[in-house]
This record gives structure tokens, C-alpha cells and sequence, in this order.
């Protein structure tokens, strides 16, 4: 079962039903869904994902999923999860733009590879970011994140390839 993950300010937690409006909502909003996966889908697309975090995500325990909140509003999602494009557990965050340019972004990042290195024990984690984002881009280069790779997509675009590695205890 995902756990609940808190920072400073935000509350990660698993998602209810009644966050059907708010998550999609905030995948419909194109500021947002130009950065995820294959980019904007129609809503029916967005309800149906919705729908698969609880049929197939939850229900078969495959990866962590988190609805983000800030004093009890939905303003964000995140994900840890294996993924054959890094060999390894990719973290998956988005905000709200209402969100953008106040430290959250990097509260939610954080929070994710403190997750994957204290509770799932991973050594490694990645992300993978288009080209053009360079606000994750640099937000992931802050807290660690080295660039180790780039990926050709189909449509001919870039996509970065970042990773973070746990340090063991003492070797700081």
C-alpha cells in the first residue's frame, strides 16, 4: 500500500475517488500535460487513467502513485516507479502551475528519492525530462541529479536522461 509522504508543506498521499476532478483537471491543463508522457490526451483519456491508479496500480501494489496537497488541496501528482527506459525507479512529479516557483516542486522531488532510497532501498534514482523543460531540468540538477544520457524520441525530440545516486552512510 503507498504510504503517506510528508514535507514542509505538503502531504503526499494515495489517491480517493473524490480526486477524480482535481487530477483530471490538472492533466487537462496543458502547462501541466505538455511535460508528461506522450503530452496532452483528451479527457476521456486523463478519467481513464484516473481509473487505472485504483484497477491496476493500487489493486495489484505495481508502484507508488501520490496525489500532492497543500492545506488539504490536490495541487500536484507524483510517482516512483521501475521503468525500462532508465533500467531502474523513475520519479514522476507535476504541479499545478498555481504551484510553480515557490520550492514545492523540490519538496515533492526530494520527498520521492527519500522514499526510494530509505523505504524501497534503491541506490539509483532517475528521472527523465523533455529537453525543453528547464525548469525541471535545473530543479533536478540542484538536489543531485546528474545528466547521464540523452534519448531520441520518435517525433525526433530529446529527452534527458538524469540520475541521482544514494551515497552510502559515512561516504559524504
Amino acid at each position: 500500500m503507498t504510504p503517506t509522504l510528508r514535507t514542509e508543506r505538503l502531504l503526499l498521499e494515495p489517491y480517493v475517488p473524490e480526486d477524480e476532478e482535481g487530477f483530471t483537471a490538472l492533466f487537462q491543463d496543458g502547462r501541466v500535460s505538455r511535460w508528461m508522457g506522450d503530452g496532452p490526451a483528451a479527457e476521456a483519456e486523463d478519467r481513464a487513467l484516473f481509473g487505472r491508479i485504483f484497477t491496476k496500480v493500487y489493486a495489484r501494489k505495481l508502484f507508488d502513485v501520490w496525489a500532492v496537497r497543500r492545506d488539504g488541496l490536490l495541487i500536484g501528482h507524483a510517482e516512483i516507479k521501475p521503468t525500462d527506459v532508465v533500467r531502474g525507479h523513475e520519479i514522476i512529479y507535476a504541479l499545478a502551475p498555481s504551484a510553480w516557483g515557490s520550492g514545492l516542486g523540490t519538496e515533492v522531488a526530494e520527498a520521492l528519492v527519500t522514499y526510494g532510497f530509505g523505504t524501497l532501498g534503491l541506490t539509483e534514482v532517475h528521472a527523465t525530462v523533455a529537453e525543453p523543460n528547464t525548469a525541471s531540468l535545473r530543479l533536478l540538477t540542484r538536489i543531485g541529479f546528474e545528466h547521464v544520457r540523452d534519448v531520441t524520441e520518435d517525433d525526433g525530440s530529446t529527452t534527458r536522461v538524469l540520475t541521482r545516486t544514494c551515497m552510502p552512510r559515512g561516504a559524504e
